[in-house]
């Protein structure tokens, strides 16, 4: 026990730093706070449901709180079968959100470089430059937690790689099963997507090395295990994968059913590519990876009393505490001006980290470094989308599954990665001796003198760069004209480029004060001014003082607020109280004093809603609100059972109208209009009353006796049981009838029943779900089944217990070998 504490002292005594600076960091945590994200919150309502018919930690598979039903698994779902799942679960219950997100940013870094065998305070201070990558603390403040998680095992699963790489190959592969399921696991696939494209580049990297160092048996040895442990860890989410998969392909990420007009000969299988590129980062606006504020920074952030907006406003006569909130106000909405839409703070790596990497581009020898460098450069060349497009098309257009992805922008994440980690290979290289001192002064020179003559030009003519002018800037001067008259507004919009150009300017000096304290510590050890442990401190303090800073400008201490403050972010109104007087265990519900009810999941907590919150919704569902609902055709309200609306209103803030016509659950109709396709189907309903007529695809006539069909005036159909997964109902009829339910159609999992015996049923009114049902009194059953998620858990069982007797094996075998080399010892000696 003494030895294995004296061998691994070094890595305990990192994680409990780690966890003392997660706790720091996050210091409101501990007065009982909680940190309010905006998307958990919208999380938390969206899940109401699924959480409220959970049973045994097992939700159901599909929910009807939010655009009038969809499946949950990107929504809530646990996989019980899947050994990841249980060690997510575990951390999560150990460290509080978002110490848990953090420490695991940490953490993975130092793993990654121990692999990489470098000695623990270098691994230290690698760990630290990964995790507090500014867009890390950015998408913890926002609450995507899928995404923050997904990232935190880059690290390990590219020193598990590495690792393979350089030696201890069945090591390297047990343990990229495990952080590849973990990965996968945490359901972010198109992190997962970009982190792949990138160790394709490094391994392309490792091979061409491989055939220059005549070792490519070793290197396919290695590969080969490593292939064997992709799959194990791809298995253990067999069930994740599968399921995401089959509905993917229904989702606004898939294949539209619709024909657009001018429809071009090559039919796009993916997103919209204006949707997709949407939050493309700017060429230039990639000078926040030196410069965090160079661009404003974000959108939110006032303007302060210190500027020039603000002495604007005042010169102009407006009272010092108005022109303050004024200032505020404009800071809010002008302070970034960058081309995204909008953005909650910037892509910054850190000046002392940027410089070191730059430095380890021409110190740097191996294919490590070129991996790094070429990875790097593809990340940022596509974050720029549409402000580089002929090379982002290319990868739209070809690469398998890359258009299905939007926010391309957030592809620098492996930026985020591999720029620390040539940094931190610099420093090993450095303090090891395998680059000459000559060598690292020379390039040293030139490299201080390049980044910092950037920045001192940048910091005297920030103007030389920047144009600060945004594409917003238009709107902003109307509404300054109307506010203060043309001369004040332009005067105005003068100030608040003039404060633009200010914060940039300020934070250029501040990246170069950080670039010159790293330049002067490695100089300093380079000409032997210095011991390894001050400059090990230096830089340490340097990077984290420089990024830690950066970090809290965007998650700070006031994001976190009292516990209770947190469960009263969505609390009932009168009007929700009122709709929840009603009985009826199933209706809908619209609400328009959301703003947006179809981008907003707060009605989701109360109520089954027609609107929510969820970047892959059903294409069919969009295609149906784009060509009814945001129309207003109260025929298609009726249909989705919309019986309470709930409506603005200027003296309570907001009443409910009851729809009388909403159609119920089910309904019998005594006429059918068959058309042609899905364009067919929906233009059919602008004008078809469902009540009566149901708009059915000729795909599906075969489905229908039109012979046998009447219709019963005095037949009844309602609801009697009611689950997410389970929808039972009781009929009536003198005659054979057709019957439209007021539910969203999705065969990739809903099966039918009449009587406990399987019955056929089809689609009508494009949305909805219907069937042929034969005279007399039965009992109807829609059953929530898909066989992806059962036999997909079903397989990641199996490889489950693959992942954990492979670990084990591989443990065994490095025992045993330990074994022989102390026993072998011993003889010698």
């Amino acid at each position: 026990m003494n030895q294995w504490f004296k061998k691994n002292w070094p890595s305990i005594l990192a994680l409990v730093l780690f966890i003392a600076i997660c706790f720091i960091y996050f210091s409101p945590l501990l007065q009982g706070k909680r940190l309010l994200q905006s998307d958990v919150i919208q999380a938390s309502a969206v899940q109401q449901e699924i959480m409220g018919f959970r049973k045994d930690g097992v939700g159901p598979l599909w929910t009807n709180a939010m655009f009038g039903g969809m499946p949950s698994f990107q929504i809530w779902a646990q996989y019980p079968c899947n050994l990841a799942s249980h060690i997510i679960d575990i951390w999560n219950k150990v460290f509080p959100n978002p110490v848990n997100f953090v420490l695991l940013y940490l953490v993975g870094g130092f793993f990654l470089f121990r692999m990489l065998r470098f000695k623990p305070w270098l691994s230290f201070l690698g760990a630290i430059a990964i995790a507090f990558s500014s867009y890390n603390f950015v998408l913890v403040e926002a609450g995507h937690t899928g995404k923050a998680l997904a990232i935190a095992f880059f690290a390990p699963i590219l020193g598990a790689i590495l690792m393979a790489f350089r030696g201890r190959r069945l090591w390297g592969a047990a343990l990229l099963s495990l952080f590849l399921a973990l990965e996968i696991r945490s359901n972010h696939l198109q992190m997962t997507y970009y982190l792949m494209i990138a160790i394709l580049v490094l391994i392309i990297a490792e091979l061409v090395d491989a055939v220059k160092q005549k070792k490519l048996v070793d290197f396919t040895k290695t590969a080969a295990a490593l292939l064997v442990a992709a799959i194990i860890g791809l298995g253990v989410n067999f069930g994740t994968l599968w399921v995401t998969y089959e509905y993917a392909q229904e989702t606004i990420r898939g294949k539209s059913d619709l024909v657009k007009p001018q429809a071009t000969a090559k039919e796009s299988k993916g997103l919209d590519k204006e949707y997709a590129y949407q939050w493309s980062e700017g060429v230039m606006e990639s000078v926040t990876f030196l410069i965090p504020d160079a661009y404003g920074g974000a959108n939110g952030i006032p303007f302060t009393p210190k500027s020039k907006v603000y002495g604007e406003l005042v010169k102009n006569n407006v009272p010092a505490q108005d022109a303050a909130q004024i200032a505020a106000q404009i800071g809010g909405a002008a302070r970034y001006w960058g081309d995204k839409p909008f953005t909650s703070g910037p892509y910054y790596f850190g000046a002392a980290v940027i410089f070191l990497f730059v430095l380890g581009l021409s110190l740097v020898k191996g294919p490590l470094k070129w991996g790094i460098a070429i990875a790097t450069l593809l990340s940022v060349m596509l974050s720029w989308g549409r402000n580089f497009q002929w090379f982002s098309d290319i990868f739209f257009d070809y690469f398998p599954m890359y258009n299905k992805f939007r926010a391309v922008e957030s592809i620098l994440v492996i930026a985020g990665l591999l720029v620390p980690v040539l940094a931190v290979v610099l420093l090993n290289q450095i303090f090891e001796g395998k680059i000459s001192k000559d060598k690292v002064l020379k390039n040293l020179k030139y490299t201080t003198y390049g980044l910092g003559g950037f920045l001192v030009v940048f910091l005297a003519m920030p103007g030389l760069f920047l144009s600060v002018q945004s594409p917003n800037d238009t709107n902003l001067l109307q509404q300054l004209t109307g506010m203060g008259g043309e001369s004040m507004a332009n005067n105005l919009m003068a100030a608040v480029k003039a404060d633009r150009l200010n914060i940039a300017r300020l934070d250029a000096f501040r990246s170069l004060v950080f670039v010159l304290l790293a330049a002067g510590l490695i100089w300093a050890y380079v000409t032997d001014k210095i011991k390894t442990e001050f400059v090990a401190l230096g830089l340490v303090l340097t990077i984290i003082v420089d990024m830690w800073g950066i970090d809290k400008r965007y998650l700070k201490d006031d994001n976190f607020a009292e516990k209770r403050m947190f469960a009263q972010t969505i609390q009932p109104r009168e009007v929700d109280l009122e709709i929840k007087q009603d009985t009826d265990p199933y209706y809908r519900v619209y609400d328009m004093t959301t703003g947006n009810a179809f981008a907003n999941g707060a009605t989701s907590k109360f109520h089954k809603s027609i609107g929510g919150y969820h970047a892959a919704k059903l294409m069919r569902y969009q295609n149906f609100i784009d060509s009814q609902l945001v129309k207003g055709n109260p025929w298609a309200f009726n249909m989705l059972n919309t019986k309470y609306i709930i409506m603005p209103d200027s003296a309570k803030g907001a009443r409910v109208v009851r729809n009388e016509q909403a159609l119920g659950n089910a309904w019998f109709v005594n006429g059918v209009k068959f058309v042609n396709n899905g364009n067919e189907e929906l233009a059919a309903l602008d004008f078809a009353n469902p009540k009566t007529t149901a708009v059915i695809n000729e795909q599906y006539k075969k489905n229908i006796d039109i012979i046998k069909m009447n219709f019963d005036t005095t037949a009844t159909i309602k609801l009697v049981s009611y689950h997410p997964e389970k929808l039972v109902y009781e009929s009536n009829s003198a005659v054979s009838q057709l019957v439209v339910f007021s539910e969203v159609y999705y065969d990739k999992g809903w099966n039918a029943y009449v009587d406990g015996k399987p019955h056929t049923y089809f689609r009508a009114d494009y949305l909805l779900r219907a069937m042929q049902i034969d005279a007399g009194k039965h009992t109807i059953e829609f059953k929530f089944e898909p066989k992806s998620y059962y036999a997909g858990e079903k397989v990641s069982l199996v490889c489950s217990i693959l992942l954990v007797a492979g670990i084990a094996g591989v443990g065994f075998i490095e025992f045993k070998k330990r074994k022989k080399t102390e026993a072998s010892e011993e003889v010698n000696v």
